[in-house]
């Protein structure tokens, strides 16, 4: 499970609720194309913008169109015992694994963050990746703090943040953390950007916010990688240079992928919760030109 290819697609709502049906097409579409996981409520996901309430059904929407596809669910959340909650919901409505960012307001400690995942592991059935995203939790796992949390039951994949481009010293940066992890747990590179080379440096697996929309471009440069054709896993991610550029331009990801969904017919539109706003204007004339120019149809 922790190993491939794990999609990360759209949760589709707007300020009345959440698209139900689209988000159910948008998983069963990943299914079909039989990515590894699918990993439901990440960032891509606005689980931080939802209620309990909502999260316990986008879960159970998954896990129910997911078919044979493990789904691992996201629970990240500012206070532990709400954590715990979301975890509880997550395994009741039998998904595989959870997803764990630090999320927090006043900036944590290591040992604070140590004890929030030990709670958390003492409480499950399902295993756990710890999620390394200081881009938005504001907090940086030092390799001493992945090495300690890694030993605690149930943790069996780490979701690092975007490597280095240079392929020696993302290999460096992989081995420093592998040697300080049991073998058993994964480590999976996040930033669709670098995940080529994060593959090739010796990642397990790629948490992939394009593959929630194209899993078939995604699944091509995770097989590659996995065969060790390393120079077709780059040529394929060089050949999406137009698309990361848009990521690096507009904010990451999440706009550009929404506005993709959203012009190509997979949502409607809005998709995102105010204040969130996917790109318009000559944007989006951009995003149209790329989606043309990449064949992403």
């Amino acid at each position: 499970m922790f190993t491939g290819l794990s999609a990360f697609p759209l949760t589709p709502m707007n300020e009345q609720g959440i698209r139900e049906g689209e988000f159910s097409g948008l998983v069963e579409r990943l299914a079909k194309a039989q990515v590894d996981s699918i990993g439901v409520l990440g960032s891509t996901g606005s689980y931080a913008y939802l209620s309990r309430e909502e999260r316990a059904r986008v879960t159970q929407l998954a896990v129910d169109s997911a078919g044979d596809v493990p789904v691992i669910i996201g629970i990240g959340a500012l206070r532990t015992r709400d954590v715990l909650a979301l975890a509880e919901d997550a395994q009741k409505a039998g998904a595989s694994g959870v997803l764990l960012a630090p999320v927090s307001y006043q900036k944590l400690t290591d040992d604070e963050v140590f004890s929030h995942y030990e709670a958390v592991c003492c409480s499950l059935s399902v295993p756990l990746c710890v999620y390394d995203n200081p881009g938005t939790t504001h907090f940086e796992f030092s390799d001493e703090l992945h090495g300690r949390i890694a030993q605690l039951p149930q943790v069996r994949s780490i979701k690092i943040p975007p490597v280095s481009t240079d392929l020696n010293a993302a290999r460096e940066r992989v081995k420093r953390l592998r040697a300080l992890v049991p073998e058993d747990v994964t480590l999976g590179i996040s930033g669709d950007v670098v995940a080529a080379t994060g593959l090739i440096a010796g990642c397990d697996s790629w948490y992939s916010v394009l593959g929630g929309l194209f899993p078939e471009k995604a699944l091509a440069i995770t097989r590659a990688a996995q065969a060790g054709d390393n120079q077709t896993a780059q040529r394929l991610s060089s050949e999406l240079e137009p698309l990361w550029v848009l990521y690096r331009e507009y904010g990451g990801s999440l706009r550009v992928i929404a506005t993709m969904a959203e012009i190509l017919g997979n949502v409607s539109s809005p998709n995102l919760l105010l204040p969130l706003k996917t790109l318009q204007g000559d944007v989006r004339k951009r995003v149209e030109q790329v989606i043309e120019q990449l064949k992403l149809v």
